[in-house]
């Protein structure tokens, strides 16, 4: 009979239930107290008066750009209403990138039977973003996503060299 008792210690052992240590009694309340003061503040934050920086979602500045291919390979961005006028020449060959996304969105609108004369918007962020916006599709490109040598590149559009 020894193995039997041996047997019904084991299942004693077993059956042991522990019940589940609780944590401080005020700790729910006081994690409420912490929640609600977090959304307090945050609210006493933004009505706080007006800020000194523009939002960031405000446009700081807005450039209308036309894209023309030549002939020779190269593509020229002309400044539509810009006083004085102004152009840039992309030589053949470069800024692959801006002649990447300018295909896409040239692509788009041909789908959808959109001819190439309506200009581009070229939009620089008061948070530092540059988006590239097609008014005819609709669609907007959010340059930042690409990494900074890739926007560097539509950047410069903004501020061209002299003699570009």
């Amino acid at each position: 009979m020894g193995p039997v008792h041996s047997m019904s210690t084991r299942l004693a052992r077993t059956a042991e239930i522990k019940t589940p240590e609780r944590g401080p009694r005020g700790a729910l309340p006081a994690a409420l107290i912490l929640v609600l003061f977090a959304l307090m503040a945050t609210l006493i934050a933004s009505r706080s008066g007006p800020s000194q920086q523009p939002a960031q979602g405000t446009p700081l500045s807005v450039h209308e750009l036309a894209f023309r291919d030549r002939p020779d390979g190269a593509v020229v961005v002309t400044y539509p209403g810009a006083l004085p006028e102004r152009s840039v020449v992309l030589a053949p060959g470069t800024h692959n990138f801006i002649r990447g996304v300018m295909r896409g969105l040239a692509r788009d609108r041909k789908a959808r039977g959109i001819g190439s004369t309506e200009v581009f918007r070229l939009i620089q962020r008061g948070d530092g973003r540059l988006e590239l916006e097609d008014p005819a599709t609709g669609r907007l490109v959010s340059l930042e996503s690409f990494g900074p040598t890739n926007r560097a590149e539509f950047h410069a559009l903004i501020h061209p060299a002299s003699g570009t």
